[in-house]
């Protein structure tokens, strides 16, 4: 199996390799990757993926630009109530002919793209620009109240919700003044 046929991201650039001034509209839908988000959020798997890029031929490599919308679906870190828009995104990365003499050794190799075997792979570019604009701890609205720590319950429909919450560190000392106040002894002593 090739490697331009194992995956609908990776595009053949046989056409631009080596021909600086060239230039190629690419306008597909492709499904999404697994595991194309974060824990709460993300691109379901097979989900489309409009792509409209530009890939240009330059010295170095190939350029790519324009925008990449997703489907985003997740669920409200507080509430737990389903999320869904769509996200549009804009990239623009080169993607080096040679990335071991292009950036010499004091450049990380996963902070390049390279051109490999006449093709791109654009799954971590796309992985890059769209999973950071991505909401770490998502939330339906900003004044979403969430769930109740104790018991589950959706505060949005319960506004007055609370729990009568003794810290267990004062319960031996509210069974003395419970015991002192049902008592209520007197103390007489003797004068001499």
């Amino acid at each position: 199996m090739s490697r331009e046929n194992s995956s609908p991201l990776i595009i053949d650039v046989r056409d631009l390799e080596h021909r600086p001034g060239t230039m190629r509209r690419l306008e597909k839908v492709v499904p999404a990757p697994k595991d194309f988000g974060n824990a709460l959020i993300g691109a379901p798997e097979g989900s489309d993926i409009e792509l409209d890029l530009r890939l240009e031929s330059v010295h170095d490599g190939i350029l790519v630009s324009g925008t990449a919308a997703v489907d985003i679906h997740g669920e409200c870190s507080r509430c737990l109530d389903p999320i869904d828009y769509d996200l549009d995104v804009d990239v623009q990365e080169l993607y080096l002919f040679d990335a071991a003499t292009a950036g010499g050794e004091d450049v990380e190799d996963d902070q390049m793209y390279e051109v490999q075997d006449e093709t791109l792979d654009l799954e971590p570019m796309l992985r890059d620009a769209v999973i950071t604009q991505l909401p770490f701890q998502p939330v339906c609205r900003e004044d979403c109240q969430g769930l109740c720590a104790q018991c589950g319950a959706r505060l949005e429909d319960d506004p007055g919700h609370h729990h009568e919450v003794l810290d267990p560190r004062w319960s031996a000392l509210s069974g003395l003044l419970e015991q002192d106040t049902s008592e209520k002894t007197t103390d007489t002593r003797e004068e001499r």
